[in-house]
């Protein structure tokens, strides 16, 4: 049984940072990307930063471009999403997702192409 499990989400002041976490188990993710989204109230989920589990290469939304990096720890089967200089704006839920994807193709962006998801984590930028 696969399961994605979020952590390290809070409150922080504008400027900010955090470091989100999660934790992936129940089969082997090579040819998977694992994905962070956000959905703020009213919105849908909106993609944020993906990364490749075998090779690592990484993708971003232009909103986290600069301010966001992800990363993966194989050993530890952990994804992390290290969120610099936090704005208003990216308060939300932060979900962790695992989806197919093979090297060169599109990158999955989309949140029905992911097929499993965890149980999100709140963040919340203060002004």
């Amino acid at each position: 049984q696969v399961q994605l499990l979020e952590s390290g989400g809070g409150t922080v002041q504008a400027g900010g940072s955090l470091r989100l976490s999660c934790a992936a188990s129940g089969r082997t993710f090579s040819n998977y990307a694992l994905g962070w989204f956000r959905q703020a109230p009213g919105r849908e989920r909106e993609f944020v930063s993906a990364m490749r589990w075998s090779g690592g290469s990484t993708y971003y939304a232009d909103s986290a471009k600069g301010r966001f990096t992800i990363s993966r720890d194989i050993a530890k089967n952990m994804v992390y999403l290290q969120m610099n200089s936090l704005k208003p704006e990216d308060t939300a839920v932060y979900y962790c997702g695992a989806a197919r994807y093979f090297y060169g193709t599109r990158w999955p962006t989309n949140s029905h192409e992911y097929d499993y998801w965890g149980q999100g984590t709140q963040v919340t930028v203060s002004s």
